[in-house]
């Protein structure tokens, strides 16, 4: 029925967004779409859509307009957090014709027998509350690394974050899923997989349905490194306080888990974490920090921090600013706090100025830039492994090492998806590093 139709998606947000759409864009597939890229013309655009922020919200109806002029007779479709936050806001958007909340989304093609368009956005949400199953996903084809889903959902009552309100409770794949799925990434050729979830290092709440833990984040690593075929494995964004001794050490340790880690920060004043309602302190990341670079020098370390926080003063803010210029990091993801409804934040008072949280972002984003090059300085002559990506960008190709140093050298097709040894020889004008190869590619 399906026959010569032809389906696009665009992806806002995290890499669990990008692990969910790939796992869609399949169910598409196997109905008889041909998937195509977003700006090519489409009988069904998919939209998976992000609130971590106000800027993504506001890049939707850029997106449907964007979609549109493609083809003005295609049908439109809504999922992810936005549109389990704000299905009626989504579904009156023009040219929208369908939005799906949390439990739909993976069954979109059930809802797509007829692609005439609507007069209005037509809605399936549900509460929040009923998105209490796991459903796995990883990304494939889209990348030359894969994003696998282990974990969904979140306990925390972060008093920012609309998350919880999006996704619903935290709950886990099974052991056993996660490994084929692993399996079936690495059997594609793919050799690098990214962990992925809303926050892993709770791993293991809601394995089997129930609260309690079946298994921990640390046991998951442990059984993933056994799993044949895999190059890389790399851990996403993870809670400070879920970061344990044991898992930094087994990670030091590790053949294939790269010395990579991206902790949350939010704020380096202890009175701001405790507004927001962070489950640590300034001394607790401080101690991650400390434990990494003891046991792995090398280790890259990336860290996100929000500005702007509803009584976050300049005494706040210098507090976080010299507390990250003077720890051992590597680069900053900066958020710009933006006011979320049905939050407790929303409601507090101190609001910071719209031109002040901007000029501190601009001062955090210059600090980024000055960590990520000093980073990449001492890592000059170093001996490491690099595995390209599948892109042409002006006449370059770029890849990563294992601790996240962005390198390019001039574009060769024969470079895509393969790992060489390298020794990193100097930054480069824009900031990424040039290197020498010493050997030819160690894997196929």
């Amino acid at each position: 029925m399906n026959a010569d139709k032809k389906v696009a998606f665009y992806t806002l947000g995290c890499k669990l967004n990008f692990s969910e759409t790939s796992t869609i864009a399949r169910s598409f597939v196997s109905e008889g779409f041909d998937r195509v890229e977003f700006d090519e013309k489409a009988d069904v655009y998919v939209i998976n859509t992000c609130s971590v922020t106000d800027n993504a919200d506001k890049r939707f109806k850029s997106i449907v307009k964007n979609a549109l002029k493609k083809n003005e007779d295609a049908f439109l479709i809504a999922v992810g957090c936005y549109a389990q936050l704000k299905p009626e806001e989504l579904a009156a958007v023009d040219g929208v014709d369908l939005v799906l909340g949390a439990t739909e989304k993976f069954n979109v093609t059930s809802y797509i027998n007829d692609l005439t368009k609507n007069d209005h956005g037509e809605v399936h949400s549900c509460e929040i509350a009923d998105a209490d199953f796991y459903v796995g996903s990883y990304s494939i084809g889209d990348r030359t690394r894969a994003f696998l889903k282990v974990q969904d959902g979140c306990d925390y009552k972060c008093t920012y974050c609309t998350i919880p309100l999006a996704r619903g409770i935290s709950r886990s794949d099974t052991v056993e899923n996660v490994l084929q799925n692993a399996k079936e990434i690495s059997e594609r050729g793919i050799k690098e997989i990214v962990l992925t979830g809303v926050n892993i290092g709770d791993y293991g709440k809601g394995e089997f349905g129930n609260k309690k833990h079946e298994h921990t984040f640390l046991e998951l690593v442990k059984e993933l490194e056994n799993v044949q075929g895999i190059h890389r494995l790399r851990i996403s964004s993870i809670e400070p306080n879920l970061l344990k001794d044991e898992t930094i050490q087994f990670v030091s340790e590790s053949k294939t888990f790269v010395p990579h880690f991206h902790i949350p920060l939010q704020s380096g004043s202890d009175d701001l974490l405790k507004k927001m309602k962070r489950r640590y302190l300034k001394e607790t990341y401080t101690n991650r920090v400390s434990k990494i670079k003891n046991v792995m020098p090398n280790a890259c370390i990336g860290v996100d921090v929000i500005v702007g926080f509803p009584g976050e003063t300049e005494e706040h803010f210098l507090e976080t600013y010299n507390y990250l210029n003077d720890l051992d990091i590597s680069y900053l993801h900066v958020f710009t706090y933006s006011e979320r409804p049905n939050t407790e934040a929303v409601l507090m008072d101190g609001i910071v100025p719209k031109k002040v949280r901007a000029k501190r972002s601009k001062m955090l984003r210059g600090l980024s830039v000055k960590k990520r090059r000093a980073f990449y300085e001492t890592q000059i002559a170093n001996t490491v492994t690099v595995l390209f990506e599948s892109e042409n960008k002006e006449g370059y190709i770029h890849g990563f090492t294992e601790n996240y140093v962005k390198v390019k050298t001039p574009w060769n097709p024969e470079l895509v998806n393969s790992l060489h040894e390298v020794i990193l020889t100097k930054i480069d004008e824009d900031g990424m590093v040039r290197f020498d190869f010493i050997k030819e590619s160690i894997t196929i």
